[in-house]
């Protein structure tokens, strides 16, 4: 494989929104997309893991078994927590993450979100590549996917795809 890119993959509303304001994620269930909407291709690229800790706390309520078994993931938080198997929590600067796991991960690295860790690994130029799945749906507030404040930076779009109502969004980082 060649570099390990450091990819943000993450679903957002038409309005920028990437979950409500209490952190739900349900009407992402209402839209009519196909089969996995190319999320197991997506996956199958993928060695590591990193999120904050709400994004961690949402995973863990939605499914009895942790979703992303057998691949390590990397969770930061502002709380020294001991690891869980495959799950290490950190507060390690993003720098020296993304060049660990550059040496370490069996594939890409998957930025997974919410937004301040989006926000904080922008700020660092450490997102090489974004998939954001526009989901059909005006939320009117929420969490958004780049907080006030996010500074600018250049993308260049690389890629679409449809899936049913979904259209999926690849941008590479310009140069």
């Amino acid at each position: 494989m060649t570099k390990k890119k450091t990819i943000l993959y993450i679903a957002m509303s038409l309005d920028g929104y990437i979950a409500r304001e209490d952190g739900s994620v349900d009407w992402l269930e209402e839209v009519a997309g196909e089969g996995d909407n190319g999320y197991g291709k997506f996956y199958e690229g993928i060695g590591s893991i990193i999120m904050g800790r709400a994004t961690y706390d949402i995973c863990l309520g939605l499914s009895d078994t942790w979703m992303y078994a057998g691949k390590p993931c990397y969770v930061y938080s502002r709380t020294a927590r001991p690891s869980e198997g495959l799950v290490e929590f950190t507060s390690e600067p993003p720098e020296q993450l993304i060049e660990r796991l550059r040496q370490t991960s069996q594939g890409h690295i998957w930025l997974e979100g919410g937004g301040e860790i989006v926000r904080l690994f922008l700020e660092r130029d450490l997102i090489d590549e974004m998939q954001i799945a526009i989901i059909p749906t005006v939320l009117g507030q929420g969490i958004p996917l780049f907080p006030a404040g996010t500074k600018s930076v250049s993308f260049r779009l690389a890629a679409t795809e449809t899936y049913g109502d979904i259209a999926i969004m690849t941008y590479n980082r310009a140069q």
